[in-house]
């Protein structure tokens, strides 16, 4: 791992590691960093636990739902890295569903901020309200919530 951070972290690595909980975890390889958070934040209304040029913990507080960002040059001497370093889409067939994410106050800002939209928020046959935006490294996140 590559670090730039010069940041002293919030945690110890091995800290973090053992509170991590059981279950799914989600850790995307990012070209940046501060514009995922950016991202993150502004469109998705996560919140960033701790954030540096590395490295993110991000929670969404509607959902409960909590990812990992780490930047590319941390992976460069991980098996990954070949695989993401020049693609575009990295998430292809991947959606990042965040269930209880008013999705169309996500699409309204996502919009204002120029992100790219795959769809607009739709009512599904399925019972979701929901749309699908493309964050800056293409992963598609999916903001629903149940049709009333």
């Amino acid at each position: 791992m590559t670090a730039k951070s010069t940041k002293e972290p919030w945690m110890e690595p091995a800290d973090f590691g053992k509170s991590i909980p059981k279950g799914l975890g989600i850790n995307l390889l990012v070209k940046d960093v501060a514009a995922s958070v950016g991202f993150c934040s502004h469109v998705l209304g996560a919140k960033a636990v701790y954030e540096d040029e590395d490295f993110a913990v991000m929670a969404e507080p509607v959902s409960g739902a909590q990812w990992l960002l780490h930047a590319d040059h941390t992976y460069n001497k991980h098996r990954l890295s070949g695989l993401v370093r020049s693609v575009q889409g990295r998430g292809a067939g991947v959606e990042l569903r965040l269930y209880g994410v008013d999705p169309d106050a996500a699409e309204a800002r996502a919009r204002e901020w120029g992100y790219q939209m795959l769809e607009g928020t739709i009512d599904k046959p399925h019972g979701l309200r929901e749309c699908y935006i493309f964050d800056p490294d293409w992963y598609c996140w999916v903001p629903s919530v149940p049709l009333i």
